[in-house]
């Protein structure tokens, strides 16, 4: 039986999100925070999935222990799938304003119809003695022509999601969390989870 469970994050919001996930399980949650020596990963995968399964495999070759990885981001029709992989770094690193702007550049003058897009996510588990067990998520939706909204981050505020008539960046954290691309890879690895790790 699991009892310990590496998340491949620094980032404190997602922790807790898999702690309280996790948590329900009896499985105690560590992050790269509580981790002194952590190798850096180098994600030059082509996929999401290449560079979620990247993450969580070189961790649990290392560490010996259970690790979740993520990545995600948005793929744009018109774009060929871009920015994709690149998504946090499409106009430099990890400049937000400055992604969107580009994206927004790129799309100018393109009609609705053509301004498709997704929001991925790939959630990887892999542990020493099994099979890596993968799940995705998307969203789709269409990139506006200006910025709406103030919650949210990264591209939030150009994915409009025809259902709500909103921007994510439009929507409360509690409507955003129901039907995320994170939301839903998270819905159906613990649907699996359980089984995935009796085997």
């Amino acid at each position: 039986m699991l009892s310990e469970i590496l998340i491949a994050t620094k980032n404190v919001g997602k922790a807790a999100e898999f702690k309280r996930i996790f948590g329900e399980k009896g499985i105690t949650v560590k992050t790269l925070l509580d981790l002194p020596d952590v190798p850096e990963i180098i994600e030059d995968g082509k996929t999401f999935e290449e560079n979620a399964l990247k993450k969580a495999q070189t961790l649990t070759d290392k560490l010996n222990m259970a690790v979740l990885a993520d990545d995600s981001g948005l793929s744009i029709d018109y774009l060929n799938g871009q920015p994709g992989v690149y998504s946090a770094r499409y106009a430099g690193d990890h400049n937000d304003a400055a992604n969107r702007q580009k994206v927004l550049e790129k799309l100018k003058g393109v009609d609705d119809t053509n301004r498709g897009a997704h929001f991925n996510c790939a959630l990887v588990v892999t542990s020493p003695d099994k099979k890596p067990l993968v799940k995705v998520g998307i969203v789709d939706g269409r990139i506006t022509t200006s910025e709406k909204g103030e919650n949210g981050f990264g591209y939030d505020s150009i994915f409009y999601y025809p259902e709500y008539k909103r921007t994510f960046a439009e929507l409360t954290q509690d409507e955003k969390n129901k039907i995320s691309h994170r939301g839903r890879a998270i819905e159906k690895l613990m649907e699996s989870f359980d089984g995935w790790m009796k085997n």
